[in-house]
């Protein structure tokens, strides 16, 4: 399998730098204006650059190509870095609306913005918008979780910039107008972000919880009826699979062939590996070759049963 860690590392580093950038606009812009929704935006902000540090750590022990130590690979490495990133999302869900619920409870502090604050913030939204569609766009191109779930990350971004720039243009217009009430637009605005958040963190969860928990990877039916098509075999039983179609797949079964000697089964069971590499690619395939005369009804492990 093709080793793409160089270029995952080389995204990782670019959009870190820009991350930092955006994370300290942020900060500066939420603490003079007193935005909590823009200063829990820079919170969310932190875990993207902290986001990137673990993807560098991850990528560093991913290596695709198996070892004494990892036979099976070190791709669930990824997979790690990519469940670290939910759980940042979480903790940054959790701390929003803590902060939202004490301003609603506490005095509320006077939000003031400015023109030239609000071209900031469009800045910060540009720069946001690039780095998702790049390491989306990266990501999917070399099949990187990591990259694809901090693009799913920078998006969630997106939107929750989206709406807090929403929200202090209204502030904004709360001061021109002289409508007080327009100020709770900003703490209102603080609960939608949390649960772009917490939804971000969701979806990357379930992406990579199946690599982790070894889930099925591909119907073991699929697998019988692509096997049963190749010439020579009989039957094929106990059909395992796990991994994640388009990363990584390992599959395991017992195979039935119409051979009476070691060579000709050996040809059966590489077009076997063949046929299963075409259609779900990269993929490895271990099989246990069975007597002729041995019957079995059980397609996977004796849970499912070919129907007569």
């Amino acid at each position: 399998m093709k080793d793409n860690r160089v270029q995952v590392r080389r995204v990782l580093w670019i959009t870190l730098l820009l991350n930092l950038f955006v994370m300290v606009l942020k900060t500066i812009i939420g603490m003079v204006t007193g935005s909590l929704s823009l200063q829990a935006d820079a919170l969310h902000s932190v875990t993207d650059s902290a986001n990137n540090v673990l993807g560098l750590v991850a990528n560093r022990f991913s290596s695709p190509h198996p070892d004494r130590e990892h036979p099976y690979g070190h791709q669930k490495f990824e997979a790690l870095g990519a469940l670290g990133i939910s759980t940042f999302l979480g903790i940054v869900c959790f701390e929003i609306f803590k902060s939202a619920i004490s301003r609603i409870f506490m005095e509320s502090k006077t939000v003031t913005i400015s023109p030239l604050e609000l071209s900031l913030l469009l800045i910060v939204l540009l720069v946001n918008i690039f780095v998702a569609i790049y390491e989306s766009r990266v990501g999917k191109r070399i099949n990187s979780p990591i990259l694809i779930a901090d693009a799913k990350h920078t998006m969630s971004d997106i939107w929750v910039t989206l709406l807090v720039l929403v929200g202090l243009v209204g502030v904004w217009q709360a001061q021109v107008w002289q409508i007080p009430q327009l100020q709770w637009l900003d703490v209102i605005l603080a609960f939608p972000v949390g649960l772009l958040v917490f939804r971000s963190g969701w979806s990357i969860l379930q992406d990579n919880l199946p690599w982790l928990v070894d889930e099925i990877a591909i119907a073991p039916e699929a697998i019988h009826s692509t096997v049963m098509k190749v010439p020579g075999v009989i039957n094929c039983h106990d059909i395992a699979s796990r991994g994640v179609i388009g990363r990584q797949v390992f599959v395991e079964m017992h195979l039935i062939v119409d051979a009476v000697d070691v060579e000709t089964a050996h040809k059966i069971t590489e077009e076997v590996e063949y046929q299963l590499e075409i259609k779900y690619a990269p993929i490895r395939v271990s099989i246990h070759i069975e007597p002729p005369d041995y019957q079995s009804d059980y397609i996977s492990f004796g849970i499912e049963v070919i129907d007569k």
